[in-house]
């Protein structure tokens, strides 16, 4: 099985020289959110990105300022009062973009049957609406996230289920048993993912074998680049597309 985060894993980090959209970026840059409320979502990035990508820092140091920053941001948007059935125009506008070579990397597991399970810290309603106008939401794919949820009316009132953040991945993991216990014979591991609180995605799994863990390393390359070597086996580097992993997967599955 593949478990993989999201933004800036399985989207892109920058395209050509201009950052891309997150799932939470989307919302914030979209005509449903005030220009009041976009400052303030901007200051909240100013003030927690910089702490969430500190590599002085340790994850139970960070872990406190995530939940802030995470549950600042999503009051924010829940005041907004977004209309649901303004999500998939909100996408369709966005500049969010999957890495180059996505389509290979999402048919190529159907194909296989290999279960893809995305754990994503950002809005799983975003981020479902980018594969689904992408073509690749394919019925092997299950997506862990952060729900939101609509009233009757169709108008954001909360966010579903408890929040994941960057750091937090294990509690997820450990929390969604259910989905590793129906995957319990699939005990080989590709993970794929961009920060350190990446690593726990797979915690959940029953019996693990074999475990390859790919980190995109994106921004603060050399700040970075020691603690990514220690923690992944294979760390990509301002690399935008899905080619590694497509030959690894085609490697794998030819041998099969």
């Amino acid at each position: 099985q593949v478990i993989a985060d999201f933004d800036m894993t399985l989207t892109k980090f920058a395209h050509n020289g201009k950052r891309c959209p997150t799932c939470h970026n989307i919302m914030e840059n979209s005509t449903v959110i005030s220009e009041e409320c976009k400052k303030q979502l901007q200051g909240l990035l100013d003030k927690y990105y910089p702490i969430e990508i500190d590599p002085k820092r340790t994850i139970e140091e960070k872990t406190p300022e995530m939940v802030k920053w995470w549950n600042e941001a999503h009051d924010l948007l829940i005041s907004q009062k977004i209309q649901k059935d303004k999500l998939v125009l909100t996408v369709r506008e966005s500049d969010a973009r999957l890495r180059d070579g996505y389509r290979v990397f999402f048919d190529e597991l159907k194909k296989q049957s290999i279960p893809l399970l995305i754990f994503s810290a950002g809005i799983g309603d975003v981020l479902e609406e980018v594969i689904r106008q992408a073509g690749v939401f394919h019925p092997n794919v299950k997506v862990f996230s952060n729900y939101m949820d609509f009233d009757e009316s169709g108008i954001l009132q909360a966010f579903k289920g408890q929040l994941i953040h960057t750091y937090n991945k294990r509690e997820g993991a450990l929390l969604n048993s259910d989905h590793f216990q129906e995957l319990k014979n699939k005990r080989n591991i590709i993970l794929l993912g961009d920060s350190m609180g990446d690593l726990t995605m797979a915690d959940g799994v029953h019996s693990m074998e074999n475990i390859l863990k790919i980190g995109y390393l994106n921004d603060k390359v050399e700040e970075r680049e020691a603690q990514y070597m220690d923690a992944y086996d294979i760390v990509l580097e301002k690399d935008e597309t899905m080619d590694v992993v497509n030959g690894i997967l085609k490697y794998i599955t030819a041998k099969n």
